[in-house]
C-alpha cells in the first residue's frame, strides 16, 4: 500500500522503488532521474513538501537515494543523491533537513565556479539516528548508528557509533 497526499509527484518512475506502506505528504516531490534507483523501504513517512531527488540537472546525472524501512522524514527536507545517499533503518529526521554529497569545485580564480565542475564522495547515515530540524549534512560525512545531531547543526565531517553531535561546524558534545 502507498499513501499519498495531494500534489506529491513521482518523476522518473522507472527508478523509484518504493517498499510496503510508504507514506508521502502534500507537495512532496520525489525524482528518480539517476544512474542508480531512488529506494525506499518500508514504513517510511516523507513529510509534506520535501524533495528527494537523485539528480536535480540532465548535465551530470547523480548516483542513488537509499532510504532504509521505518524511516521518519518531517516536512521541508531536501535530500540529494548526487554522490549517492543511505539513510538507515530506524532513523528520525526533523522538519528543514537538507542533505548535500556533492560540493562545488571553486580553485580556478579565473574560471566561474559554476563551470568548475563539482566531487562527489556519498553521505551515510547509520541506523537508528535521531536528527534534528534544520540539520544540514554536507559530502563525504557519515553518521554512525545510534547517533543524534542537535537542531541546526552543519555536518561536515564524520562521527563514530553513538555520538551526540551538536554546532556549526558539528563536533561530538558526547558519547551516548
Amino acid at each position: 500500500m502507498l499513501f499519498l497526499g495531494p500534489g506529491v509527484s513521482l518523476l522518473h518512475l522507472r527508478n523509484i522503488k518504493l517498499g510496503k506502506f510508504v507514506r508521502i505528504h502534500e507537495r512532496a516531490q520525489l525524482s528518480g532521474l539517476g544512474n542508480g534507483k531512488l529506494e525506499i523501504g518500508d514504513y517510511v513517512r516523507i513529510g509534506a513538501f520535501s524533495r528527494i531527488a537523485i539528480s536535480e540537472t540532465y548535465d551530470d546525472i547523480g548516483k542513488f537515494i537509499k532510504i532504509g524501512n521505518r524511516v521518519g522524514i518531517s516536512d521541508f527536507a531536501h535530500l540529494g543523491g548526487a554522490g549517492g545517499l543511505e539513510i538507515g533503518d530506524d532513523t528520525i529526521i526533523g522538519s528543514y533537513f537538507s542533505c548535500h554529497p556533492e560540493s562545488h569545485i571553486f580553485s580556478d580564480t579565473k574560471q566561474p565556479i559554476r563551470l568548475q565542475g563539482v566531487e562527489r564522495k556519498g553521505i551515510v547515515v547509520g541506523k537508528n539516528c535521531w536528527i534534528g530540524a534544520k540539520v544540514t549534512i554536507l559530502d563525504g560525512v557519515t553518521i554512525g548508528e545510534n547517533s543524534v545531531i542537535a537542531a541546526g547543526a552543519v555536518v561536515t565531517k564524520s562521527f563514530p557509533a553513538r555520538s551526540i553531535i551538536g554546532g556549526v561546524p558539528a563536533k561530538v558534545i558526547r558519547e551516548i
